[in-house]
């Protein structure tokens, strides 16, 4: 594993930064206040080539590595985790698994404009009574002879409301367990289909989120994606690479949050000094700064196993859970540096704070993250 960017890797992420500095900081706070989605934001990133980062440029996409991915995950989540998590649903959910298990028409048809940013995709798994538990779905796709019949509900659904192309995961005979599950392609102007309210959640809150009920949806037959039976497979599957987007995305909260710890305590002066030279403030940044490389380094060779096509299940599992929980106590620190100042909108700390903990809880818990691990431990 090669610990040098290469310039083509420095030039993304550079990319990545200047964007989310100059343009998503101007409003972020806005928009998290009101949750209001970054359709404008998403429309210029997509322009810049991210939102088919991980797309080969035969269809439309950037053609870029994971590691590009992962350093422009982070630096765009350093300011706005909400763009980020789009950004990820998008490449590593939906154009991840278009592009891997999609026939040809299928790619050409919905892939191309997903990695274009023309259209935007959601991917959907989760339901009311199949959270963690992914293989107790609910949601029925019912062969009908020349097509499906989809009836179920969705939740938790990011750009639930704002997507145009749906990956969803349903029931086709339940008699076969995880076997009788599918993945179908979705246009969500289907009738049939509809969206449940805005979500109002603590965080992450410029990102819609939204319940899906489909009823009487029919889904023609050339949408099913891969095999017969193969859904439950292909959910999993996507969920590995989708985890190191994660991973990225509480990487950039904790690297943000330190940023703007290490400036205040830099200025904020306490008993004659800065308090960046009191012991007890400068410990706490050593160990964000420490916790933080070695979450880095685990993204990272996610993502390196993941470009070398080698198994990454296990390590990306492993990144988003170090990743997640650093981030949650970095964010906490972050805002207990700052005070009273931590504690309201305009120092952005808060904001990082309450977006961290989605990170533990989406695309696998920390604890389904443990029980992945040391599964793959025990087949040792």
């Amino acid at each position: 594993m090669n610990l040098e960017f290469t310039e083509e890797q420095i030039m993304i992420q550079q990319s990545a930064r200047d964007y989310a500095q100059r343009e998503l900081k101007k409003d972020v706070i806005e928009r998290d206040e009101h949750s209001i989605f970054p359709a404008e934001h998403i429309k210029k990133l997509a322009e810049l080539g991210f939102l088919g980062m991980l797309v080969n440029t035969k269809y439309g996409g950037s053609g870029m590595d994971t590691i590009s991915y992962v350093l422009a995950i982070e630096e765009i989540s350093k300011v706005d985790a909400s763009v980020g998590v789009i950004i990820s649903v998008n490449n590593s959910l939906v154009a991840y698994e278009l592009e891997e298990f999609g026939t040809e028409e299928q790619k050409q048809k919905y892939l191309v404009p997903l990695a274009k940013g023309e259209k935007l995709g959601a991917f959907l798994l989760s339901e009311p009574e199949a959270g963690s538990d992914a293989t107790s779905q609910h949601t029925q796709a019912i062969d009908m002879g020349d097509h499906y019949l989809m009836n179920g509900t969705k939740n938790w659904i990011t750009n639930g409301g704002s997507a145009q192309t749906y990956i969803v995961i349903a029931q086709t005979d339940a008699s076969k367990g995880h076997k009788g599950i599918n993945a179908f392609i979705v246009d969500r102007d289907s009738k049939g289909i509809t969206i449940g309210p805005h979500e109002n959640k603590m965080g992450m809150r410029s990102s819609d989120t939204h319940s899906v009920m489909f009823n009487d949806v029919i889904v023609p037959k050339e949408n099913r994606l891969g095999e017969d039976g193969w859904g439950f497979k292909i959910a999993m599957k996507t969920l590995e690479g989708g985890r190191i987007g994660i991973a990225a995305q509480a990487l950039g909260l904790a690297s943000g949050a330190l940023e703007l710890a290490i400036n205040y305590a830099k200025v904020r002066k306490a008993f004659g000094t800065e308090i960046i030279n009191h012991q007890g403030i400068a410990f706490k940044l050593a160990d964000m700064a420490t916790e933080i490389e070695a979450a880095r380094f685990l993204c990272l060779k996610a993502a390196w196993l993941k470009d070398n096509n080698k198994p990454y299940g296990t390590e990306s599992a492993m990144a988003k859970l170090f990743a997640a929980e650093m981030a949650m106590k970095a964010t906490t620190e972050a805002v207990q540096i700052h005070g009273g100042y931590g504690y309201v909108k305009e120092y952005h700390v808060e904001r990082l704070m309450r977006d961290a903990k989605l990170t533990q809880i989406y695309e696998g818990t920390s604890e389904i993250q443990k029980i992945i691990i040391a599964r793959a431990l025990s087949a040792k």
